[in-house]
């Protein structure tokens, strides 16, 4: 007897939105494979992680929780949720319990990202207003989506979605890796986050690892097909 198809749970990183994973959605559903895509808050690590693991949780059988960038940081700990049969991460960071994304990307050279960060603030109830960050709108083609169309990153730089500063700083309460089987993918161009950041935390988690040669940051969306691939071959073993 087979257990039911698992539903993917597709979770977007930093300065994107579910919109990202359009082309990746196209191609899950044309093989029959529940698919949603959340909204990701990006206010901080602990709190985004516990939005994840409750819609996962909401989810009648068993969840895929696929992470792309901090996204993956997400599925890490959200991924100790019961019904959570595997983790799927694209370009992303797999973080070790206690440790944040702040400490694993200060073992390796900085990306490009880092020095093409712009400071914005946004106002917290009852307190001083806090601190987000966008990637600069004229290295974001570079930086996020070298491989894409120009008048689509044109589009991506203007509809980017910010980042906490504090989610930088936050350590991931759990590794739900070490319980449940994951995938990664690595993106080899990478300008966001170093590749070998990539490499490091997929070795580290005992994941099956594709590479794709020339990606961007933005793979999902330049090469939804071979995301899309990776994500079948978990639903497939999950299954």
């Amino acid at each position: 007897m087979t257990s039911p198809t698992p539903t993917v749970v597709l979770v977007h990183g930093a300065f994107a939105d579910s919109a990202s994973w359009t082309g990746v959605i196209v191609e899950l559903h044309r093989h029959g494979i529940p698919v949603i895509a959340p909204p990701n808050p990006l206010r901080g690590l602990a709190a985004d992680a516990a939005y994840i693991a409750s819609v996962a949780s909401q989810i009648d059988g068993p969840v895929v929780l696929v992470g792309h960038s901090y996204g993956g940081a997400l599925i890490t700990v959200a991924g100790t949720t019961e019904n959570v049969v595997g983790l799927v991460y694209v370009a992303a960071y797999v973080l070790e319990e206690g440790e944040s994304l702040g400490e694993l990307q200060g073992r390796f050279p900085a990306s490009p990202l880092v020095s093409n960060l712009k400071q914005w603030t946004y106002p917290v109830e009852g307190g001083d207003p806090a601190a987000e960050v966008t990637i600069a709108a004229d290295a974001f083609p570079s930086v996020f989506a070298a491989d894409v169309p120009a008048d689509v990153t044109t589009v991506l730089a203007v509809a980017q979605r910010p980042l906490a500063a504090a989610a930088f700083e936050e350590t991931a309460a759990a590794a739900a890796w070490r319980t449940k089987p994951s995938w990664a993918l690595v993106a080899g161009a990478d300008e966001a986050i170093n590749p070998e950041v990539e490499r490091f935390g997929a070795k580290r988690a005992g994941a099956t690892v594709v590479e794709l040669e020339g990606a961007s940051h933005a793979v999902a969306v330049s090469r939804p097909k071979e995301v899309a691939n990776l994500i079948r071959d978990a639903v497939r073993a999950t299954s």
